[in-house]
């Protein structure tokens, strides 16, 4: 990390410095106590640290919260499907034993449509 204002350590604000270590990766960070606003700052950064947590907790509820609606909601539609199933079978079965008479009376009450469409037409036309 260059900086760009001269071939001194890099400052962020006065009392605080920053130079690279021996490590690339690894930064050394010196505080200089003459300046008491650090410690305002850092009770302030306290502060927001126990709201992330707090925020954080909430979101763990919620999350926790919402799994278990979505199980339940599984767990519901799961018997909904075995109700489904077992009234299909059962459908299945009492069409099997009563034979193709369904079909029987879809096309007498079709005829009774027709014939009663027909009455009503001769009617009308008086």
């Amino acid at each position: 990390m260059a900086n760009p204002y001269g071939s001194g350590p890099l400052r962020s604000r006065e009392g605080v410095s920053t130079r690279s270590g021996a490590n690339s990766d690894e930064i050394q960070l010196r505080i200089d106590p003459m300046h008491s606003d650090l410690d305002d700052q850092i009770s302030g950064l306290y502060g927001k640290v126990r709201q992330l947590r707090t925020v954080a907790q909430e979101i763990e509820t919620e999350a926790k919260y919402q799994n278990d609606f979505v199980s339940q909601l599984q767990m519901t539609l799961i018997k909904a499907q075995a109700g489904v199933k077992n009234n299909m079978r059962r459908l299945n079965r009492s069409i099997i034993q009563q034979g193709s008479n369904h079909v029987t009376h879809v096309v007498l009450f079709a005829l009774f449509c027709f014939f009663m469409v027909y009455l009503w037409s001769k009617f009308s036309r008086r």
